[in-house]
């Protein structure tokens, strides 16, 4: 683009100084229209990672077509349990998309009802940043929905970390749904830990082990919770006590710090006693 130059006689000229007020006048307008542009490119909102997964998938083809045959519900909890995979969420989770009955089973552990995915994870106890990755998502009929993803991390015991190496375990999540809710009645998950070493595949067995455990006695507590709270007709809050120092208008929560070292120390006694009675059955 030439841009012209007003000098003291080429203003007094008609011709030249029009034709200078025309270029100068057509360059404010590119230029105000360059910035607008560049204003509504910047405030598109992002999507997040997790959203342009989803996103990415096409429904039609991974799950055969099922939104002609099914409820348009199924869909819509397919996403979000892709969402919650993928996010790891930890006590967030959508519960919309599970039965309030819904059963659920590994090879360690069963319970059912959805309050229980409001707990830790066993991946926040046991995986230092854990990254997650979708490999498969398709329907097998209208009613079952299967996930396949991997999660790897460093394991939190650095021993194990450190002579091991990464933690990486291929998960198969199984999901029966009711066609007409969309919710989730039945949740089946089955683990392959072939890409993991030997090291790595005992701490991840004596820390869900471990973990399954602890989450038991936690029914326990819960169901006696339950029992103590139909007997009594007052309702108190069991995880936060007053103030011992005598202010009543002060309260505190519950510490959880001690469990999670008497948790590391139990699972790193563990994973010790899983290598040697591996070493026994091998030499």
């Amino acid at each position: 683009m030439h841009f012209c130059s007003l000098h003291a006689s080429s203003f007094l000229g008609a011709s030249g100084s029009i034709d200078c007020l025309i270029q100068l006048f057509s360059l404010f307008i590119f230029l105000d229209e360059s910035k607008g542009t560049e204003v509504s490119v910047n405030t598109e909102i992002k999507k997040s990672e997790s959203d342009r997964l989803v996103d990415s998938m096409d429904f039609g083809e991974l799950c055969n077509d099922f939104v002609c045959v099914s409820s348009p519900y199924v869909e819509a909890t397919a996403r979000q349990l892709a969402r919650d995979i993928l996010e790891q969420r930890e006590g967030n989770r959508a519960l919309g998309s599970f039965s309030a009955t819904v059963k659920y089973k590994d090879p360690i552990r069963s319970f059912i009802g959805r309050e229980k995915y409001k707990r830790s994870s066993w991946s926040s106890y046991a995986i230092e940043n854990p990254s997650v990755t979708v490999q498969e998502m398709m329907m097998q009929s209208t009613s079952v929905l299967s996930i396949k993803w991997t999660i790897k991390g460093k394991p939190k015991n650095i021993v194990v970390s450190s002579i091991g190496g990464d933690l990486v375990l291929l998960v198969n999540s199984r999901f029966t749904l009711n066609q007409i809710s969309g919710q989730v009645i039945e949740h089946e998950e089955s683990w392959d830990l072939s890409s993991s070493s030997i090291i790595g595949q005992a701490y991840f067995w004596a820390s869900r082990t471990l973990y399954s455990a602890i989450q038991a006695g936690n029914d326990t507590m819960d169901s006696a919770k339950k029992m103590t709270k139909r007997l009594s007709p007052e309702k108190e809050n069991t995880e936060i006590f007053p103030d011992p120092l005598g202010d009543p208008t002060k309260f505190f929560q519950r510490d959880e710090g001690l469990q999670r070292d008497v948790y590391q120390i139990a699972l790193f006694l563990a994973v010790i006693y899983f290598v040697v009675q591996f070493l026994k059955l091998t030499l």
